[in-house]
């Protein structure tokens, strides 16, 4: 595909054509005041050694040479490169614990928190490795598909919390299974599971699938989070703490000896967290012996520049332009060079001009993809900022500064430079880029709806991106889920304000009853004694009714949870 980076450059163009119609009218000047003199054949040997073609040779050079330096200067662009490097890396899965036990308090602030502020650090302490998030209670499903991703992985990793997960309890084996099967398809790389959970492994089925994991290659650490001594579950927003079925406060322990029997049958080691920093230490340092593999990946780059070539065309024909002289002359090319010396430096210096102009913000942008290389992202913020003011309509720099700005948490910002790359980006696949992360960034701030919409807008430009198609999956369930919540507490209020209008007119049908009972005269006690039982038999067998659904709901609650463990 063939493009111009700068196409309003090329309304210099006209401006030759202006020249060219000088020039001729000119020479047309010129002819009527020979004519003048006399006959135009006599006035030829007047205008001895003036050569009749060189003069329109050295204009047609020249304009020639403006043509070229001006197409240079729109910045032609043609074709796309994918740059292929070489890294050194591992693949990791972490698989994190997300059941209700995870908000035990015995970790400050709790131990699921500490479990994500351990995955974000050791996420930045990666540079060529891939990543991939797993949770897991009594299921596990893939939170973010492996990936070298590691913004959207931070990102997704705030998102996590016990709610994501319907069925509870603790099934380690079904994580570890899951993480085995989200690896890469690449041979040689070295693999490794990292397991967070508190130890209550419900379905005790763990250590088998560690060793299976182990036969095939892959590591499995365990981090073991929590206090041995055990802590209550508490309710969020409630102040009240998990219960067992039989009305007892549930303490959740860490159950070390299972952590280290998982990681020793899965060839790896066990790390305890507490509240020091030693398990962050001693994970960094597991992380660094895992033997680094080369794995190559492709990297997406811009359109080919494509000036050079017009840039050497316009100072050969200026070249050419200076050694040919007007007059017919015995002296040599070279003599010529010597002589219009001045001239040369003079068009060696408007062609560095103008591919100074030209390749300007192009510098600033490597600049800066150098400093996000070496994760300085303050600074490449300054460069791309840079190229931006000398051409705010090059949407790469707007896509570079976004990415530059997201990776300094300044969420808003980004999404104002992806929407302006958004819609000064014509390439599809880099079109495809900007949407996803627009729907990351969305997705994350847990606007389900917009962020749905951006993955379309990927993945109609770009249908093969798996990671899009996951993410767009998993924000249509999200908002699936906050619907279905947001009809069940709209059921909930209409629910509350038919009882809440039901038993107004109870009390109101009561104090009726109430006047009534006053205003009726002491004697006909024989009638009285009979609307008196009729009434007490009501009111008892409306009691009698109630008791009977609470029991029934007692029942059902009470079936359910031994299906299904809350913790």
């Amino acid at each position: 595909m063939f493009r111009f980076a700068s196409p309003q450059y090329l309304y210099l163009l006209l401006v030759l054509l202006a020249l060219t119609a000088i020039h001729y009218y000119i020479i047309y000047r010129k002819k009527q005041q020979v004519k003048r003199f006399g006959d135009p054949e006599l006035t030829k040997q007047l205008f001895l050694g003036v050569s009749r073609w060189r003069p329109e040779v050295k204009f047609w050079l020249a304009v020639g040479a403006l043509a070229s330096f001006i197409v240079a200067l729109a910045r032609p662009q043609f074709g796309t490169r994918l740059d292929t490097r070489e890294r050194m890396g591992i693949e990791a899965i972490i698989a994190l614990d997300v059941s209700n036990s995870m908000l035990a308090e015995d970790v400050k602030p709790n131990r699921l928190e500490k479990a994500k502020m351990m995955v974000s650090n050791m996420v930045d302490g990666m540079k060529d490795d891939k990543v991939g998030l797993i949770v897991f209670a009594g299921q596990a499903f893939v939170q973010l598909p492996i990936t070298s991703d590691y913004v959207s992985a931070k990102m997704f990793l705030e998102t996590i919390s016990p709610s994501m997960v319907s069925v509870q309890g603790t099934d380690v084996a079904e994580a570890i299974n899951l993480s085995m099967r989200s690896f890469t398809q690449q041979e040689d790389v070295s693999r490794a599971i990292f397991v967070i959970t508190d130890g209550e492994d419900n379905e005790a089925r763990g250590v088998e699938a560690a060793k299976e994991a182990a036969a095939k290659g892959v590591r499995v650490y365990v981090l073991g989070i929590g206090n041995p001594g055990g802590a209550p579950i508490p309710i969020p927003g409630t102040g009240q703490y998990i219960i067992d079925d039989e009305g007892n406060t549930v303490i959740s322990k860490l159950s070390e000896e299972m952590c280290r029997e998982i990681a020793t049958a899965g060839n790896g080691s066990y790390i305890y967290v507490d509240n020091s920093s030693s398990a962050q230490k001693k994970l960094s340092e597991q992380l660094d012996r895992l033997s680094k593999t080369k794995m190559e990946s492709q990297v997406y780059s811009e359109y080919d520049e494509q000036f050079q070539g017009f840039i050497l065309i316009g100072l050969l024909l200026l070249l050419l332009d200076v050694l040919l002289l007007e007059r017919e002359s015995k002296t040599t090319w070279l003599g010529n060079l010597f002589r219009r010396g001045r001239s040369v430096g003079t068009m060696l210096l408007l062609f560095f001009s103008i591919a100074a102009v030209a390749q300007t913000d192009r510098d600033y942008i490597r600049r800066g993809n150098r400093l996000m290389r070496d994760s300085v992202y303050d600074k490449a913020q300054v460069e791309y900022q840079k190229a931006i003011e000398k051409d705010n309509t090059n949407p790469i720099s707007h896509f570079n500064l976004g990415n530059a700005l997201l990776y300094q948490n300044k969420a808003e910002d980004a999404m104002k430079e992806y929407e302006t790359a958004a819609r000064l980006e014509k390439d599809k696949t880099r079109l495809a880029q900007i949407y996803h992360n627009m729907g990351v960034l969305l997705q994350s701030a847990k606007q389900f709806d917009k962020a749905v919409a951006c993955y379309r807008n990927s993945l109609r430009n770009d249908p093969t991106n798996n990671e899009t198609r996951y993410n767009y999956a998993l924000s249509l369930f999200q908002l699936k889920k906050n619907q279905n919540q947001q009809d069940q507490q709209d059921q909930q209020k209409d629910d509350k304000g038919k009882d809440e209008k039901l038993e107004k007119q109870q009390q109101q049908q009561k104090q009726e009853q109430d006047k009534k009972d006053q205003q009726q005269q002491q004697p006909q006690p024989e009638q009285m004694s009979r609307e008196n039982a009729e009434q007490m038999l009501n009111a008892a067998m409306q009691d009698e009714k109630a008791t009977q659904e609470k029991i029934q709901k007692a029942q059902q609650q009470r079936q359910h949870r031994q299906l299904q463990k809350q913790w």
